[in-house]
C-alpha cells in the first residue's frame, strides 16, 4: 500500500487501555508459559497497531506543521504516550515476575527481560502528567523551528533551505547565511531559553520523583544502555579529547589551507574546497533513480528494499514550507515498512539520506523480516545508528553516480566529515550532563557552559561576529538537546563502528558487506558490546579504541588529499 493511500484514524484509547488491562490480569493467571507467551503475542499486536497509526500521523504532522487536523490529532497522541507507558509497565511487571520466566527468556531472549527491567526503573503512573508536559514542550519546539521563514538574498527560505549557501564559495554568502539562520534564533531567543528551562526542570522533577538526584541517571536508562556505564561514556570522551581532538585539528588546519584562509571562522567550517563543496549531480528524481541502480547492485536484500521504498511512497525528501526540519526514519509495523523523512537542499547531505536514513530503513526491513519478536529488532539507538553511518561508507563503490567528477573530493570530505563529528558528538553529549547536572544553570550559564565546553571539543573553531554562535547558544539547534536528551553520543559510538566497517571494506569489500549484514540480522537480540565483538570487531568503548580505528582514517585521508 502507498503512504498516501494509508487511513488515518484517532486509537480508540479506552478500547485500547481496557483490553491492556485484560492482558495484564490474564498474564497473572496464566498457568502455562504457553498461555502467557500467546497474551505477549497479543499485546504486540495490539501496540503494533497502534504504533502504526501514530507513525501515521507523526510523518503527515511533520511533512506539514501547518496542518491543523495532524497538529491536533499529534498533541492528542503526546497525551496519550505515558498513559500507555503506564499500562505496559503494569504488564510488564506481571512478565519479569513469571514464574515460567526462565521458559520465556528461551522463547523471547533474555535481553528483552533485562531492558524490560530497566525500563520499570524510569517509570512510575505519579510522572505522567510531567511526561505528558514533555511531549507538549517537544513539540511546540519543532514547530518553533519549523515556523522559520528568513529574508535572504531576495528570498524566504527555511532554515534547510540555507545549507546550499553555507557552503558558497564567496565567503561573505556563507557568513550572511550563518548570520540570517542565527537571527532567527536570536528573534526567538526567549521562547527558546524558557522551553528549554520548562524541559530541564520538567525532567530532573520526573527524576526525582523517580528516587534519582538529577536527571542524568534516568536519560542513561530511558537511552536503553544496558552494556556500559556513564563512566565509560566519560573515558569515551576523555579518549576522544586526547586522541581525536589533536587530529580533527590538523583536518581543519589543511582545510584552512585549502582554501586559502589564514582566519578560519565557524562560516568557513562546512566549506570543505575553494572551488566548492562536492554536490550532487542532478535533479532530486535523478538522484533518487541513482540510489535505485546503487542499492540494486550492492545485494539482492537491499535490491529488494529500495523497491519497496520507492514504489510505496516511503520517502518524503524536498525541503518545503512548514515542513519539519532535520531527518529520520521511522516504521509501520503493521505494514512492515519502513519511512524516510528529509529536507533536501541541493548538497551532499541529500545523498546521505539515500545512505545514513536508508540504512536505519534496511535494518528495518531485515529484522521485520527475520525477527519474530517485534522489541528485539531494534538494538539500542548506538547500534541503531551503526546500521546507518557504515552504511554510508559501504555505498562507497557506487558514489560516483551521485558525484560524478566530484566523487575524490566528496570522499575526502565524507572521511573528514566522520572524523570531526565524533567530538562535536561528544560535546553535545557532554553539555547535556553539565546542565542535568545543575539543572540551575540560568540560560546565560549554559551558554557559558556550551562555549567552554566547545573550546575543548573543537578549538580550530572562531565565532568572532556572529551573534547568536558568538554568545554560546548554537545549542539550540541541535533538536535532540530539547527533544531526545542524552541521544547524540550514540552516533560517535557508532561512527567509530563505522569507521571500522570503512578500514575492512578497503581491504576486502565482500567481507566488510558480509559482517555488516551479519550484525543487522543480529538486531536488538544483543547488546551493542556483544553486537560489536558478534561480528569480530571492537567496542568503541574499550581503551586505544578511538585512537587506532580514527588514526587509520586520519591517514587514509592524508593519503587521499583533493585540492
Amino acid at each position: 500500500m502507498k503512504f498516501s493511500e494509508m487511513p488515518y484514524s484517532r486509537p480508540d484509547m479506552d478500547a485500547l487501555f481496557s483490553r491492556l488491562d485484560q492482558l495484564t490480569s490474564q498474564l497473572e493467571a496464566a498457568s502455562s508459559a504457553q498461555a502467557q507467551l500467546e497474551l505477549f503475542k497479543e499485546k504486540d499486536q495490539l501496540m503494533s497497531h497502534f504504533s502504526t497509526l501514530s507513525s501515521i500521523c507523526s510523518i503527515r504532522n511533520t511533512v506539514d506543521t501547518r496542518d491543523k487536523f495532524y497538529e491536533d490529532e499529534q498533541a492528542y497522541l503526546d497525551e496519550q504516550y505515558p498513559l500507555i507507558s503506564e499500562k505496559l509497565q503494569a504488564f510488564n511487571k506481571v512478565l519479569v515476575a513469571s514464574p515460567f520466566r526462565a521458559q520465556l527468556e528461551k522463547e523471547l531472549g533474555a535481553l528483552l527481560f533485562t531492558n524490560i527491567e530497566l525500563e520499570l526503573k524510569s517509570f512510575t503512573p505519579e510522572i505522567v502528567p510531567l511526561m505528558q508536559e514533555e511531549n507538549r514542550l517537544t513539540t511546540e519546539y519543532q514547530k518553533l523551528y519549523a515556523s522559520a521563514r528568513i529574508d535572504f538574498m531576495g528570498k524566504t527560505v527555511t532554515i534547510a533551505q540555507l545549507g546550499p549557501y553555507k557552503q558558497d564559495p564567496d565567503r561573505s554568502v556563507r557568513k550572511a547565511a550563518i548570520e540570517a539562520e542565527g537571527s532567527f534564533f536570536d528573534q526567538n531567543q526567549e521562547a527558546l531559553d524558557e522551553l528549554y528551562d520548562k524541559l530541564v526542570k520538567n525532567r530532573t522533577e520526573q527524576a526525582k520523583k523517580l528516587g534519582f538526584d538529577n536527571y542524568v541517571p534516568l536519560g542513561f536508562i530511558r537511552m536503553g544502555r544496558n552494556c556500559y556505564t556513564p563512566e565509560d561514556l566519560d573515558s569515551f570522551r576523555k579518549q576522544v579529547v586526547r586522541d581525536l581532538v589533536p587530529l580533527t585539528v590538523k583536518v581543519k588546519s589543511r582545510q584552512a589551507k585549502r582554501l586559502g584562509i589564514d582566519d578560519f571562522k565557524f562560516y568557513d567550517n562546512v566549506f570543505m574546497f575553494k572551488d566548492g563543496s562536492a554536490k550532487p549531480q542532478g535533479t532530486s528524481e535523478e538522484i533518487m533513480a541513482a540510489g535505485r541502480k546503487m542499492y540494486h547492485e550492492l545485494s539482492k536484500e537491499t535490491g529488494e528494499f529500495i523497491d519497496l521504498m520507492l514504489e510505496n511512497e516511503l520517502f518524503d525528501v524536498l525541503a518545503k514550507e512548514g515542513k519539519a526540519p532535520g531527518g529520520y526514519c521511522t516504521s509501520l509495523p503493521d505494514y512492515k515498512y519502513p519511512f524516510i523523512f528529509s529536507n533536501f537542499n541541493g548538497t551532499s547531505g541529500d545523498v546521505d539520506v539515500l545512505t545514513h536514513e536508508a540504512g536505519h530503513a534496511f535494518a528495518n526491513f531485515i529484522a521485520d523480516r527475520t525477527i519474530p519478536v517485534p522489541d528485539s529488532r531494534w538494538p539500542s539507538m548506538e547500534g541503531c545508528e551503526t546500521h546507518s553511518m557504515s552504511m554510508e561508507f559501504l555505498t562507497a563503490p557506487w558514489h560516483n553516480l551521485f558525484f560524478g567528477d566530484m566523487t575524490d573530493k566528496y570522499e575526502l570530505s565524507h572521511a573528514e566529515d566522520a572524523l570531526s563529528f565524533i567530538p562535536y558528538g561528544c560535546l553535545v553529549d557532554h553539555f547535556q550532563y553539565e546542565v542535568y547536572s545543575h539543572p540551575e544553570m540560568t540560560p546565560q550559564e549554559r551558554n557559558e557552559t556550551w562555549a567552554r565546553l566547545d573550546r575543548m571539543y573543537r578549538p580550530y573553531l572562531d565565532f568572532e561576529g556572529l551573534p547568536f554562535y558568538g554568545r554560546g547558544a548554537g545549542w539550540q539547534r541541535q533538536m535532540h538537546i530539547y527533544q531526545s536528551p542524552f541521544y547524540y553520543i550514540d552516533y560517535c559510538l557508532a561512527q567509530v563502528m563505522s569507521l571500522q566497517f570503512f578500514a575492512l571494506s578497503l581491504k576486502d569489500r565482500n567481507e566488510a558487506w558480509r559482517k555488516y549484514m551479519d550484525f543487522v540480522r543480529l538486531g536488538g537480540t544483543k547488546t551493542f558490546i556483544d553486537l560489536a565483538h558478534s561480528v569480530d570487531m571492537r567496542s568503541p568503548i574499550d581503551e586505544g579504541c578511538v585512537k587506532d580505528v580514527c588514526t587509520a582514517a586520519f591517514e587514509w585521508t592524508e593519503k587521499h588529499l583533493v585540492e
